[in-house]
């Protein structure tokens, strides 16, 4: 008898766990809706931006790996020699900074994972219910922006449109998963610009999750990682497809978060053995190792220690980060740094095992694989430019002023350095 009871809450377990992801997954595909939004009289003839992020797509992506379509689209607008993430040149910070036009550690989403110290709460970007929280996110999102001056957005995916932030979310957004398949991506989008001009969201972020899964897996210079560039420039090519008969004045901003490395995966860099995890937390690790202090009177002795015996990575005190890195004690608005930094030389890493073949994290200043791409066109940019590099957080004043949205909240970004590629 106790063996069938036994065997009857196995299966009652499993059924049940089996139904909890079930409705979880039909729950993530369901389009929220904020309703009674409309877009003010003055809003409803300004034109449309699709702002789309390609995960980890590296620089020399689309010419290395002839994204023919991307190219082709691109050469008929604007086409940068590199985009320069802010650090750590990691997701949910640089998708955060496009979107606010601020440094990761002025908007407060200072890496993947990291510990808030007044709270001791740890956001994760694997954690549903953080991501979903507003409290982790500062300054004023694009879609925010848009909502806040009555023009309505929308999101399929992007970092915080999941969060309701300064009490807004995008008018309509989805949930991240993967259950929804790009094509039917492609087609919400159009559905959006399909609607009653007063419904019509003038802002659409649209974010993709290839080719930074290859590129982990598999490094960047894997046939693998090839064919996810090529899959994401026959997605671009689909989306503009999809819309081109609708007639608006789109205009396309193809972004992504970072690039992708190679690194030595024999030689991984073990957690120093002086660190002690009763006296301290490790809140990152990988290309940057985050340590708080629980006893601030053990930063000082754990940094000399570190400090002498340092090798294929460099210790730093928060106070004394390098000053390009944006990512000192004065950057620190929300106090989500770590007291002390370990930041690998590449191609280090710290892992406990063998680590994955693709990484990216690094400081863009000494490691170009990790700059990002930049390609636009569309009624308001100029043809066949070619710009250099810049920074990400110029971005968001650029996508601003295509959309006739004005903003009060100091940002690090700056219009003049995009300004020249308008018409």
């Amino acid at each position: 008898m106790k063996k069938i009871n036994y065997s009857l809450c196995c299966m009652l377990s499993a059924f049940f766990l089996f139904t909890e992801s079930k409705v979880q997954a039909q729950t993530d595909t369901i389009e929220h809706v904020a309703q009674g939004r409309k877009n003010d009289a003055s809003q409803i003839k300004k034109p449309y931006v699709i702002l789309i992020s390609a995960d980890g797509f590296r620089h020399d992506y689309a010419e290395r790996y002839k994204a023919d379509h991307l190219l082709a689209l691109s050469q008929n607008g604007v086409q940068a020699q590199s985009m320069i993430p802010s650090y750590p040149s990691v997701t949910f910070p640089n998708h955060y900074t496009l979107l606010t036009g601020m440094y990761p550690s002025h908007h407060g989403l200072v890496n993947n994972s990291f510990l808030e110290e007044k709270t001791g709460e740890k956001y994760s970007m694997g954690a549903k219910t953080k991501v979903r929280d507003g409290k982790w996110y500062g300054g004023t999102p694009l879609w925010v922006l848009a909502e806040q001056q009555h023009m309505i957005a929308a999101s399929m995916f992007w970092v915080g449109s999941e969060a309701e932030i300064k009490g807004l979310r995008p008018t309509y957004y989805y949930d991240y998963t993967e259950q929804i398949k790009v094509d039917k991506r492609i087609s919400i989008v159009k559905n959006w610009l399909s609607l009653p001009e007063d419904k019509r969201p003038h802002l659409i972020t649209f974010y993709l999750s290839e080719p930074d899964h290859a590129g982990h897996s598999f490094g960047p210079d894997a046939p693998q990682t090839e064919k996810a560039v090529k899959m994401v420039d026959s997605v671009i090519y689909e989306l503009t497809k999809a819309i081109e008969p609708l007639n608006l004045p789109v205009n396309y901003v193809f972004v992504s978060d970072h690039g992708m490395t190679a690194v030595d995966r024999e030689h991984p860099i073990a957690t120093p053995k002086e660190i002690d995890t009763a006296k301290y937390i490790i809140a990152s690790s990988g290309t940057m190792m985050d340590i708080h202090a629980k006893n601030k009177a053990d930063i000082q002795p754990l940094y000399e220690v570190l400090k002498a015996n340092e090798k294929d990575y460099k210790v730093y005190l928060k106070s004394n980060m390098p000053e390009h890195f944006h990512y000192s004690t004065t950057d620190d608005r929300m106090n989500r740094i770590g007291d002390i930094l370990l930041v690998p030389e590449w191609p280090k890493v710290f892992s406990g095992r063998k680590p994955g073949a693709g990484y990216h994290g690094f400081d863009p200043s000494v490691v170009k694989d990790m700059h990002a791409t930049f390609l636009a066109w569309g009624p308001a940019f100029k043809k066949q430019v070619k710009i250099p590099s810049f920074e990400n957080v110029n971005v968001y004043p650029l996508v601003a002023n295509i959309l006739g949205l004005s903003y009060q909240e100091p940002i690090d970004g700056k219009l003049e350095v995009l300004k020249p590629i308008l018409k």
